[in-house]
């Protein structure tokens, strides 16, 4: 009988049951429906935790693959590191992804970062990866920023798929907010919700079977 595969999730959004939420959550379900375990971190839950501090110890043999920075984020890396897949998501904040999600990404793929042409990469077991990103902006917004992301991540994590949510809903009565937030359509936005969003529910579910598969 094969082992359950181990996957990590990862939440680098801090507000509970809306769309970064609720698409790591159905590709959670996704990884458990194909017999997976999960665990997940919600990064604007932990104890306090940096970027990547530029120590280096990293980069010394006996810590190879180890950021050696003991703090919030430490047992994020260490089950990541154990783990047989990975998905994260984030929201876009300002045309990027949270600080919680950079402070992440820098310590994970600089751990790995080796400075040596021959071989740049010392993680030796690649784990796949699914990144998600949801944005209140039209799809082909961030296309580039999610795909350099892809990449770094394919390079020194594992073999990584993308998925952005656009156009998402932020407010469930826009009409609420002290001014007019005229650069949106709410009334198309919710429809999009009521539509589209549980489509993409649907197939980052199987995103997340697909990758505990």
């Amino acid at each position: 009988m094969a082992d359950t595969k181990k996957i990590v999730v990862v939440n680098a959004g801090p507000r509970k049951g809306w769309n970064t939420d609720t698409l790591l959550t159905e590709a959670s379900k996704g990884a458990e429906d194909a017999g997976a375990s999960v665990t997940r971190f919600d990064l604007f839950k932990l104890e306090r935790y940096t970027g990547c501090i530029s120590c280096f110890g990293c980069k010394r043999e006996k810590f190879k693959g180890h950021c050696v920075c003991c703090d919030g984020l430490t047992p994020v890396l260490d089950a990541i590191r154990e783990s047989d897949g990975l998905i994260i998501g984030s929201p876009n904040y300002l045309s990027e992804m949270t600080a919680s999600f950079r402070a992440l990404y820098e310590r994970l793929i600089f751990q790995n970062l080796t400075y040596n042409v021959e071989n740049p990469c010392c993680n030796e077991r690649e784990i796949p990866v699914l990144l998600i990103m949801t944005s209140n902006a039209p799809d082909t917004a961030y296309r580039n920023l999610v795909e350099n992301y892809r990449q770094t991540l394919s390079r020194f994590v594992g073999p990584c798929k993308s998925f952005i949510s656009g156009n998402t809903l932020q407010l469930n009565d826009y009409s609420k907010t002290d001014w007019p937030w005229s650069m949106f359509d709410p009334e198309d936005k919710k429809i999009r919700h009521e539509k589209i969003f549980p489509e993409e529910c649907k197939a980052i579910f199987e995103l997340g079977k697909e990758l505990a598969g």
